[in-house]
């Protein structure tokens, strides 16, 4: 059940909405390809400084090609990925991650193969030591017929695609791992084959069917008080004009940029036209590339100066 907390809150994004004033700095970038936009922002969110940037990309343009990359059990910058992929026009990271493993803990597509899957089961502390959670997790996918859908994923070790729900499902806590012995039976009913050809996983879905709702306690994702904690963000979404949307938020710069909560992230995504959209791995891992160039100051710092994060996956965009 939603809290009140979430609830009341869930009423201020479209309130907000005329606070976002996006500049398209298309021209200032180099040779930008038909279909793509770029907009910056450089304004205050709440009385607080707030640095964003978003890229625009038809998904009907057939110049453009969407897909991801992995490491396998190790981290690589956006940087090196886009050394190591042929530069793509942009790269962008996505997926949550072990520090202890670099594991992605997200699903991932390539060319309608799966190479990453969701995490499974999270372990409950306090007085629910020893029982586990099973959250589905959510993720952005887009089609052959170029098409894209966020929704609530399964995966599985044993099947080579993903399986995806509209509806957000919760299943009851349990002791022990074994998550889909509790709906082995009906399942099915819910989750069917998604047959995306790319897609990066994150979460929580912040816009469902063209409205704000923030799904962060169901994914076990910022629970509770923490929907309004202020950090760097990535997220992505899509329009009804079928448009892929890219967004990072700059943050945890004092007088620059503070970052966005996920209710300011929802409604920065509205103003920019999706009609679904997700939270991706944002902090320290927030990091997007425009030709090779970083479009906004990342926050994690080595000897005081801005240094990406490695990441074990990204999702990249190539033109023609």
């Amino acid at each position: 059940m939603r809290s009140l907390f979430s609830l009341v809150l869930f009423v201020l994004p479209f309130s907000m909405l005329a606070q976002f004033h996006w500049n398209d700095v298309s021209d200032s970038w180099n040779n930008v390809p038909t279909g793509v936009k770029l907009f910056d922002f450089r304004d205050s969110v709440d009385g607080q400084p707030v640095v964003a940037f978003a890229a625009v990309i038809s998904l009907k343009e057939k110049r453009n090609r969407f897909t991801t990359a992995h490491t396998n059990n190790e981290r690589l910058t956006p940087q090196a990925f886009y050394e190591r992929e042929k530069k793509p026009f942009l790269v962008v990271n996505g997926t949550f991650f072990s520090f202890q493993t670099n594991k992605n803990l997200n699903v991932l597509v390539k060319d309608g193969k799966l190479t990453a899957n969701n995490v499974h089961d999270v372990a409950l502390n306090g007085r629910d030591s020893g029982y586990y959670a099973h959250p589905f997790r959510s993720a952005i996918g887009i089609f052959s017929n170029r098409t894209a859908d966020v929704a609530w994923i399964y995966t599985d070790s044993v099947s080579s695609v993903p399986f995806a729900s509209q509806k957000s499902l919760v299943l009851p806590r349990s002791k022990g791992i074994g998550t889909y012995k509790l709906i082995q039976t009906d399942w099915k009913n819910q989750f069917q084959p998604w047959p995306v050809q790319t897609a990066i996983g994150g979460g929580p879905v912040l816009i469902q069917n063209g409205r704000i709702d923030i799904y962060n306690n169901e994914e076990r994702m910022f629970m509770g008080k923490a929907i309004a904690d202020l950090h760097p963000r990535t997220a992505m979404g899509y329009t009804n004009n079928g448009e892929l949307v890219i967004l990072v938020v700059e943050g945890r710069h004092k007088n620059i940029s503070v970052g966005v909560s996920l209710i300011q992230l929802a409604a920065m995504m509205k103003s920019l036209g999706c009609v679904e959209a997700l939270n991706l791995d944002g902090g320290g891992s927030t990091c997007m590339l425009i030709q090779g160039r970083p479009v906004i100051r990342v926050s994690d710092l080595k000897d005081g100066e801005p240094t990406q994060r490695p990441v074990p996956g990204v999702f990249m965009v190539y033109t023609k």
